[in-house]
């Protein structure tokens, strides 16, 4: 089926076809382990690509092998989702965290440094900060706002610029909406490298998701995303996917077998079914998560709002990357309730129709208190320093009726001062 169509036209069957399974429209969960070769021959050629002993000839295919290699679950799926980020090749992992850990471990060796922004999702920051040191991996950090020279500086100050080897950015940053300027850290990457090293920058999109934000077409090498939010959609699988070009993704998917930590087939079976709804879902969350900042907004005891929509011409660069990156204002909101925690607690224990939960993206809106759940593992100076203090609450929109939504989110507000 032709490309030339929508991603949303093609979320319905491209890559997948009919008659391979007994005609039947939808494509069925292939659970099997492995898969039988019409001859020795075929075996051996199939393994010969798999393990990079020979490139593919012309309009070769890699066979079916084992379903930690590849599944036809897998393959569609990861065929339909390099269309929304118009990427060569995809990789879907079993968590979102397997998907980041991976790249680390493929594109980051012992002596190597790793340049990140600040914040990140907590189990990022507590994987590069607590984990890749184990094995003789150097950190650093650069905060929203800081301009090229600055960050630049930052790298050099580490006596390590030549060791430099990857670096990853979660823009918008969870949970403080700030935003990341991708082509200006691909141009810091071009900086650091050499004719001999390229220094690699990953995104982090799961908050945008892949309708909202293309990073690939901003300079990005590679893509990430915690399947499990937006492309998931029903908080009822979790899995990870990494996109790039054909040789990246290569390499990602060579250390994916080794470390199996490839999806299921009844999770890439869950989330071909949600990508067909992908962009209806998100136009409704984003369409809600306007209304609701709205009325956060006039709010007496809101004392601040964490919203990509209230981002103006006044914030200087932080519009000016807004209007580049992002296709809308996305789907999430922060805020800080007038009080503290106990302020804020006392609005969450109050939500009737809103579910207390971590996660996000879904259809059903939820909310958290990042200081004292996703984000608790962030160090306590660097969280204060980035506003991730206890008054601040996310929401997660989801699909419901927005007057619903407002209507909740008032009652549990009004609780405060009860």
């Amino acid at each position: 089926m032709s490309k030339i169509m929508k991603p949303e036209s093609l979320m319905m069957s491209y890559g997948y076809k009919p008659e391979l399974s007994e005609g039947a429209v939808k494509c069925p969960i292939f659970l099997t382990s492995t898969f039988v070769f019409k001859s020795a021959e075929e075996g051996k050629a199939f393994f010969e690509v798999a393990y990079g002993h020979r490139p593919k000839n012309k309009d070769e295919e890699l066979g079916l092998i084992y379903s930690r290699i590849n599944n036809p679950d897998l393959e569609i799926l990861e065929n339909r989702l390099t269309l929304w980020d118009d990427a060569e090749d995809c990789a879907v992992f079993e968590s979102g965290m397997a998907a980041i850990t991976t790249v680390f471990l493929e594109f980051l060796k012992p002596g190597d440094l790793v340049l990140i922004s600040s914040p990140l999702y907590g189990g990022s920051d507590h994987f590069i900060k607590k984990v890749l040191p184990k094995f003789g991996i150097n950190v650093a950090e650069f905060k929203v706002g800081q301009s090229r020279e600055e960050i630049i500086q930052i790298v050099k100050s580490t006596g390590m610029s030549d060791k430099l080897a990857l670096i990853f950015i979660e823009t918008p940053a969870n949970p403080t909406n700030d935003l990341i300027d991708i082509s200006g850290c691909k141009d810091i990457g071009k900086y650091f490298s050499s004719s001999d090293k390229e220094v690699y920058l990953a995104v982090d999109n799961t908050y945008m998701g892949p309708v909202w934000q293309h990073p690939l077409k901003h300079g990005a090498d590679l893509v990430l995303y915690s399947a499990t939010k937006y492309i998931g959609g029903h908080s009822d699988l979790i899995a990870g996917a990494c996109l790039g070009s054909y040789d990246l993704i290569k390499r990602v998917k060579t250390l994916r077998t080794f470390l199996g930590n490839m999806a299921s087939p009844h999770t890439g079976w869950l989330l071909l079914r949600s990508l067909e709804t992908l962009k209806a879902r998100m136009d409704i969350q984003a369409n809600n998560a306007e209304k609701v900042a709205e009325f956060l907004n006039r709010h007496p005891l809101v004392e601040k709002v964490y919203y990509l929509g209230n981002v103006t011409e006044n914030d200087g660069e932080q519009y000016r990357i807004k209007q580049r990156q992002c296709l809308t204002n996305g789907g999430m909101i922060s805020f800080d309730v007038k009080g503290g925690e106990r302020e804020a607690f006392k609005f969450l224990n109050a939500l009737r129709l809103i579910k207390l939960a971590v996660s996000l993206g879904s259809t059903e809106s939820l909310a958290e208190h990042p200081a004292t759940m996703t984000h608790m593992d962030v160090d306590l100076e660097l969280r204060n320093q980035l506003s991730i203090t206890g008054k601040m609450i996310r929401l997660s929109i989801g699909v419901e009726y927005f007057e619903d939504l407002i209507g909740d989110i008032s009652q549990a507000l009004d609780k405060i001062n009860s």
